[in-house]
């Protein structure tokens, strides 16, 4: 048996016999159901499933019904609780939502980007395109079963080989499960998948390299249509998937050492150096002072669009203060901020939102998509950069503008993408749009906000991106990392928690760092 799923085991064993720690949130058992948690109390936030069940007839129903989405939850879901109570509602709604893509087929559980059919979907109605976004999500499950065997059936799904689709998007997905195993430390299953990788990125060099060494994509097969520089034909090199590729190749060398094979990785990481070379020598626009598309032509595309900030996804750019000026734009009215979230392009540019509306277009509107990706990287940048242009207050407004987004006629909504001014989800009450699971957002307040920084090593580090004036209380709790189960807390006046003021990290109930303020902590 594994020994992280050996510890869980007794972990569990431990906490159904013991009783829950004191907290204004009270201490009773959970209708028969032992609670991982050690602050908070699954049963206060059952609340929120009998809303979100009440809010639909529900039509379409996979692995899990809405009857059962609560008892899901609290088998599954770490516990968030906030002063601001539309953070700790879409928290809720995130999770209540992502299990309704949770499906059974033949070779396992299998992970939806759409409820409904689509014509363009691989078997059992999968789609490759958000597949990075569905293991960084659901990593944070109780139960890895949803997500490991979804990858294995995305990879051996086909009579043990590929799903015919696999490649129909740009991935990440080796980057990805090395991300999951910073959470779960499940090496075992890192190094099964570990060959199909190696063959995923070989494929990826046979028919998406260019002589020059960086690779090509229609913006349709990034999943990113009608966009500002390219086209559905047009074969451009696109900060997409040459971030991809080096988050790929990182993460394929640390697998190889892991594997103890060190040519391997010598490999991949002379792979990784030459494109972050050749991203920061072709891809980067002095004039603009961004990561842009590199066009058929060899020329800058000369507009900023949200894929410039890709790389920061997976940590490319050197410690540079001209690159860091590319985040300003973020913070720019003519640049990317918008009422209602950041946009998929620059407003400035005179051909912002001019392909319509109804067919899919990423030349300005705002996606959730495109947004988790921004926030991924925003984290990257003020976590591992010496920088002074991207504050705190900055992080939070944006996660803000995320959480208002995503509410339709009052109500918590996800669909495919909304109207940067309005707020209206341009593909209105189409069937299609309801949940569309192409995003990730409690990821982003576990790693963001709240701050829990996955490592690989036994250290635990948390840095939230939030001021101390901004949230009165927050908690985050029952959180499965490394085997064990963590509580993050920030008690301003010590009164909600009662275990003292300010800011604590507990393991296994037990207090092991704390601060006076919201700052970096990182505990042995």
């Amino acid at each position: 048996m594994n020994l992280n799923y050996l510890k869980i085991y007794i972990l569990t064993a431990i906490f159904t016999m013991q009783v829950s720690c004191n907290s204004q949130n009270g201490n009773d058992d959970v209708e028969g159901k032992s609670s991982k948690a050690f602050i908070l109390k699954a049963e206060n936030f059952k609340e929120y499933a009998d809303k979100f069940n009440s809010m639909e007839g529900e039509n379409i129903v996979q692995a899990i019904s809405n009857d059962s989405s609560w008892n899901w939850m609290q088998e599954n879901i770490p516990l968030f609780e906030t002063s601001q109570k539309s953070f700790e509602e879409m928290f809720y709604y995130r999770w209540w939502t992502a299990r309704k893509h949770i499906k059974e087929t033949p070779e396992g559980y299998a992970i939806t980007e759409f409820l409904v059919e689509r014509s363009y979907s691989d078997k059992w109605n999968l789609i490759s395109c958000a597949l990075s976004h569905h293991i960084h999500e659901f990593r944070w499950l109780h139960n890895r079963d949803y997500i490991d065997e979804n990858v294995h059936v995305w990879f051996r799904g086909n009579d043990g080989e590929n799903m015919e689709k696999l490649r129909s998007f740009s991935s990440w997905t080796a980057e990805s499960l090395y991300d999951k195993y910073l959470v779960d430390q499940n090496k075992d299953y890192l190094m099964d998948m570990f060959p199909d990788l190696v063959e995923e990125y070989e494929a990826w060099e046979g028919d998406r390299r260019r002589e020059d060494g960086l690779f090509w994509q229609y913006d349709v097969k990034d999943g990113m249509e009608e966009s500002l520089s390219g086209g559905r034909h047009i074969k451009n090199a696109r900060p997409t998937i040459n971030s991809y590729m080096y988050g790929n190749a990182k993460a394929l060398s640390e697998m190889a050492r892991m594997n103890g094979d060190k040519e391997l990785a010598q490999r991949f990481d002379k792979k990784a150096d030459t494109l972050k070379k050749l991203v920061e020598e072709k891809l980067w626009n002095p004039k603009d002072q961004f990561f842009e598309t590199f066009t058929e032509s060899d020329t800058c595309a000369n507009v900023r669009e949200a894929i410039g900030y890709i790389p920061w996804y997976f940590n490319l750019p050197d410690e540079n203060a001209e690159y860091n000026e590319a985040w300003k734009q973020v913070k720019n009215e003519e640049g990317f901020l918008a009422p209602f979230g950041l946009t998929t392009a620059e407003q400035r540019s005179p051909r912002f939102r001019t392909h319509g509306t109804g067919t899919c277009e990423w030349d300005g509107a705002v996606w959730p998509f495109a947004t988790s990706q921004t926030m991924t990287a925003l984290a990257n940048f003020m976590n591992n950069y010496n920088q002074d242009i991207i504050q705190k207050e900055d992080y939070y407004q944006l996660m803000d503008l995320y959480v208002e987004s995503q509410y339709y006629r009052g109500r918590p909504y996800i669909g495919e993408y909304l109207d940067e001014s309005t707020g209206y989800w341009l593909m209105g009450d189409r069937e299609r749009s309801r949940y569309y699971n192409h995003s990730t957002f409690n990821d982003l307040l576990i790693t963001g906000l709240v701050g829990l920084r996955p490592r690989a090593d036994d250290k635990i580090e948390v840095n939230p991106l939030i001021t101390e004036d901004q949230w009165e209380y927050f908690c985050l709790d029952n959180v499965l990392y490394h085997g064990d189960i963590l509580t993050i807390l920030w008690d301003k006046t010590g009164e909600r928690y009662n275990k003292g003021k300010g800011f604590k990290i507990f393991r296994n109930g037990n207090e092991i760092a704390s601060a006076d303020g919201l700052e970096r902590i990182v505990s042995e």
